[in-house]
């Protein structure tokens, strides 16, 4: 068993820049959830009456195209993702975390900056799935990083930092979608992604390696000063005589219950030296190894939990779902929702570590399912107000726990060895639901309403209930 003298309690100066500079890829992931959002109508020439582009800066103002295309436009940004997540295991586990957060914001910047010069759809196509690529590979690695940076007392409140950095991203550029919505501007929202991305590849070779990949990776000098580095106790020392007698497989139940219980997490040097020997696992191993099933379903289920809630139906369509209500108040709306949803992130931050996991997610889970019913009740009997003020209460609900928790999960249920391949399938698994849910919930609410305003209401019902479904069976796994 390994002794711990000077266990770190807070990072230094550089240590916190370390943080936000791994959590621009987090703020870009949400930013391009919404960057086409605000600018689409002069994107597509259908603002102030265009029939046909003009130019300004030898580019078209507009690309003309429908709906449907539109829609692919935007839905190629999840496919990309997805294409990410599925090779970020590879990236970190060969280049390290701050390699992936490197290649992450290389092809972010690429994508936004052929974005921003489109004159066609092809490269407007090509841009967006490369910036879905960026995020893909992100939002893998930046929970991880965050997990292997943070001193062990403060590791849940600086995990929670990935969604308020998400929530940011979204919030920042419907902000800028409002001021940008022209025929001469809109390419600044792109190209301001794409500076952001270059500043922080730029910054790069100036922040650390993980502490835990560099121990995995027998760099212990190197791993040594950069704890000195970010951490303001100093190093972590450790015996030499380290049994390997609890170096197999991936957490113990009874950790999994201290984290959910106390609040508090497992010590970073426990979970590595349990598994220091052992080579990083791939995704075919992973799923292949019956001692990794547990951490498997707990991450895979707590991503379902998140996207089947059906938030990102809420954030793509919350204008069409209240049109009847507030007509002519849809980007406000938008806007709104972003802003509560920037809000409601700083609980959990406070919270987490606090009152723990598990309690945090049942609150934040009974929250939503009723907030859920609240709008489809509202919705199919014409209360306007109920159905207004439970969109928001969802939103907030959501921000709370369903949102955050996940991704501070991931690092803290699974042994080191496999938490890259547990990152690429959860995260995989997220794009894949965040798709599905943004390509099925209109027409799904379509065929259960039957055309019938009062019935609109319904499709809440069914996301009501598959969050219920979902959250039940990750409590169950989470007891084991």
């Amino acid at each position: 068993m390994a002794s711990n003298i000077h266990e770190p309690q807070a990072f230094t100066a550089y240590g916190w820049l370390a943080c936000v500079w791994v959590l621009i890829v987090s703020f870009q992931y949400g930013f391009h959830i919404s960057s086409l959002n605000q600018i689409q109508a002069v994107l597509t020439c259908r603002a102030f009456d265009e029939t046909s582009p003009g130019t300004h800066l030898g580019m078209p103002t507009c690309i003309p195209m429908t709906d449907a295309t539109f829609s692919v436009v935007t839905s190629v940004y999840t496919v990309g993702g997805l294409l990410g997540s599925l090779g970020a295991n590879l990236v970190m586990d060969r280049w390290g975390r701050r390699g992936a957060v490197r290649a992450s914001a290389l092809t972010t910047g690429l994508g936004a900056a052929l974005m921003g010069v489109s004159a066609g759809l092809a490269p407007l196509i090509i841009g967006r799935t490369l910036t879905g690529v960026g995020a893909g590979v992100g939002l893998c690695v930046a929970p991880i990083y965050l997990s292997e940076l943070a001193p062990p007392k403060r590791r849940g409140a600086v995990g929670v930092l990935t969604q308020f950095a998400i929530v940011i991203g979204i919030m920042i550029t419907q902000i800028m979608g409002l001021q940008f919505a022209t025929p001469t501007r809109w390419r600044t929202v792109l190209f301001f992604s794409a500076a952001l991305a270059a500043v922080q590849f730029v910054l790069s070779s100036g922040m650390v390696e993980s502490p835990t990949w560099l121990d995995r990776s027998g760099l212990l000098v190197e791993k040594d000063k950069v704890m000195q580095r970010i951490w303001r106790s100093g190093q972590i020392l450790r015996s030499p005589d380290v049994s390997n007698s609890d170096s197999q497989g991936p957490l113990l139940s009874a950790d999994i219950e201290a984290i959910d219980d106390s609040g508090t997490p497992v010590p970073v040097v426990d979970i590595p030296e349990r598994n220091d020997q052992e080579e990083a696992i791939t995704v075919p191993e992973l799923l292949a190894t019956p001692g990794l099933r547990r951490p498997l379903t707990i991450v895979c289920f707590s991503m379902l939990v998140q996207q089947l809630s059906g938030v990102n139906a809420v954030l793509y369509y919350s204008n069409d779902i209240l049109s009847k209500a507030l007509p002519d108040w849809g980007p406000w709306i938008s806007v709104g929702i972003t802003v509560v949803n920037f809000l409601m992130t700083f609980a959990p931050i406070v919270l987490i570590d606090r009152v723990g996991r598990k309690q945090l997610l049942s609150v934040s889970a009974t929250g939503a399912i009723l907030s859920l019913l609240g709008v489809g009740f509202g919705l199919n009997s014409s209360l306007v107000a109920l159905a207004s003020v439970t969109i928001i209460s969802f939103v907030a609900s959501f921000a709370v726990g369903i949102g955050p928790v996940p991704f501070v999960m991931i690092p803290e249920v699974s042994p080191h060895h496999a938490v890259s391949a547990l990152s690429s399938v959860g995260l995989s698994l997220n794009w894949i639901a965040n798709f599905l849910v943004g390509l099925v919930f209109l027409p799904l609410r379509n065929a259960l309403s039957q055309g019938e305003e009062d019935k609109e209401g319904r499709v809440f019902y069914v996301f009501a209930g598959l969050l219920s479904f979902c959250t039940l069976v990750l409590f169950r796994v989470y007891r084991g």
